[in-house]
């Protein structure tokens, strides 16, 4: 599978991309004003409309047939928003293999297109989210108005409802306590950091998500230029502080201590493993020790609690989870048992 977190240009600091276009159908009222019945007809609308996708074959999951870990795991590995996770009939995901196309159906809009790629890749993801919107277009009546662009129900969204995003790994910075400054400067310029999960969310193992603010009176052209173009300056801005960083013997220390817990540990809370994660990654970028990246990327989404859980049994209790991904790290990250 060509999952996200394989190794991709630039995925020292930046880990994927993603697009996301919001939708909604002029024959429906928004989903907050349809019942069970109104959001079926709106899943298997769309269904149909994606039958004969060219060279992605999408698996349609009824939401409400997940356990409520197989749906928090969704949301683990950003193939869905946290709030679509709750329990709620007449919601449906649509799922590409590789899980780099992710379509929500009846969430705050009808339809939410997701593309995620590695790296910064902002032209590729956009054009296959593209490619999937105009099949729909073709197919369905989008709720448009010609003056404001794509109607969608939270006003923040209207116009080309298109949000783009990258994931970047920021240690040197946040650590230097620069992070509200940046969010300062860049809230001027029409975008926004947060967390790992976007909104209200904290950023674990200093893990931030950076997106465009403004989707009404600009082009999706210009929104990822700008995107693309302040990513590569923050990028840029964290090479130079990592340089200088590392050089400290006591964050030399803090590095190679990471390194040492995470090749001999028993027990790894997800929040520490990110922790340790973050420092070994540091530790990575400049040459202080020899570690895969990637990875560490991978592992980051696949041993995140729900996930583990849903591979390794749903009622592990937290002991056990923590002994699996304490052994799953050992053994995939250094060759231990």
């Amino acid at each position: 599978m060509n999952k996200w977190y394989n190794k991709s240009e630039h995925n020292d600091i930046i880990l994927s991309t993603r697009v996301r276009f919001a939708r909604n159908l002029t024959d429906f009222p928004f989903p907050c004003r349809l019942d069970t019945e109104g959001r079926q007809r709106v899943c298997q609308t769309v269904r149909d409309a994606l039958s004969d996708v060219s060279g992605i074959k999408l698996h349609y999951i009824e939401m409400d047939s997940l356990s409520h870990k197989q749906a928090v795991a969704l949301a683990e590995r950003h193939l869905i928003s946290p709030e679509f996770a709750s329990p709620e009939k007449g919601r449906a995901l649509l799922l590409s293999e590789d899980e780099s196309v992710s379509i929500m159906l009846c969430e705050e809009d009808h339809i939410r297109i997701q593309v995620i790629r590695g790296g910064l890749d902002l032209e590729g993801a956009f054009d296959l989210a593209n490619k999937i919107d105009d099949l729909l277009d073709s197919k369905l009546s989008y709720a448009f108005d010609e003056r404001i662009g794509y109607l969608t129900q939270c006003p923040t969204n209207l116009g080309t409802g298109m949000r783009a995003s990258v994931m970047m790994h920021l240690p040197a910075l946040a650590k230097c306590g620069q992070i509200p400054k940046l969010a300062s400067t860049l809230s001027k310029l029409g975008l926004t950091i947060r967390g790992t999960y976007g909104e209200g969310t904290n950023a674990k193992g200093d893990i931030f998500q950076l997106s465009n603010q403004v989707t009404l009176g600009i082009s999706e052209a210009t929104a990822l230029d700008n995107l693309k173009a302040l990513t590569m300056q923050i990028a840029t801005q964290e090479r130079a502080a990592g340089e200088e960083f590392v050089k400290n013997v006591n964050i030399l220390d803090r590095i190679t201590r990471a390194y040492g817990i995470l090749s001999s540990a028993r027990l790894l809370s997800t929040e520490e493993m990110l922790d340790l994660f973050s420092w070994v990654r540091l530790g990575a970028v400049y040459g202080i020790i020899d570690a895969d990246i990637a990875k560490m990327n991978e592992l980051t989404e696949t041993m995140q609690a729900a996930t583990l859980a849903c591979v390794n049994g749903e009622n592990l209790s937290g002991d056990e989870r923590d002994e699996i991904r304490a052994k799953t790290v050992r053994e995939e990250m250094f060759g231990k048992q």
